[in-house]
C-alpha cells in the first residue's frame, strides 16, 4: 500500500507543477503577477485526471504563485483565477488595456459596416 501511496503523491506534485508551469505562462508580465487566469478545456482536464485533483492541485500551484486562487467549472471548462486586488497602478493598466481593446473592436466592426 505505501508505494501506491507514493506513486499517488508523485503524480500529484507533477500534476502541480504542470499547472504551475501553465499559470506563470499565462501572466501578463505588465500586470506583475497579478489578473492571473487559467482556462483548461474538457480536453486538458479528461487528460489531467479526476476533477477534485485538478482544482486541489490548481489551489496549490496558486499559492506558489502568491496567488488567492478559486476555481469554476463552467461549461465544461476549468477557470482557475487570482482573485487578489491588485495595486491600483496595476488596475489602472489594465483599465487602459480594456478600453484600448473595446476600441479597436468598434473601429473594426465600423469599418465593416
Amino acid at each position: 500500500m505505501p508505494a501506491k501511496n507514493e506513486l499517488a503523491r508523485r503524480r500529484y506534485e507533477k500534476l502541480v507543477d504542470r499547472l504551475e508551469s501553465l499559470m506563470r505562462a499565462a501572466l501578463k508580465p505588465q500586470y506583475n503577477g497579478y489578473y492571473g487566469q487559467l482556462i483548461l478545456s474538457g480536453d486538458d482536464l479528461a487528460e489531467m485526471g479526476e476533477l477534485k485533483d485538478i482544482r486541489r492541485a490548481a489551489r496549490e500551484a496558486g499559492r506558489r504563485l502568491g496567488w488567492k486562487t478559486t476555481t469554476h467549472l463552467t461549461g465544461g471548462r476549468l477557470f482557475v483565477l487570482d482573485e487578489r486586488k491588485p495595486p491600483q497602478e496595476i488596475r489602472q493598466l489594465a483599465a487602459d488595456a480594456s478600453a484600448e481593446a473595446m476600441d479597436r473592436a468598434r473601429r473594426t466592426a465600423h469599418r465593416t459596416n
